[in-house]
């Protein structure tokens, strides 16, 4: 009987834990997506696009 019990509560236990990975994986997958997002309305703002065509114009020695 504690043996069937033990075999029991530990593939209860294992079927639980199953999808843990893949929802943190989702939580994951979801913030690099969050902060994509976040990176991408800085780039695109005013300032930070003209620093950056400065920096490119600079580095390729066509300074306008």
């Amino acid at each position: 009987m504690k043996c069937t019990l033990v075999t029991r509560f530990s593939t209860i236990r294992r079927r639980s834990e199953a999808g843990m990975t893949t929802a943190e994986y989702a939580v994951g997958t979801l913030a690099a997506c969050a902060f994509a997002a976040v990176l991408l309305a800085i780039v695109r703002s005013g300032t930070v696009r003209s620093a950056l065509a400065s920096v490119i114009a600079t580095a390729l020695g066509s300074v306008s």
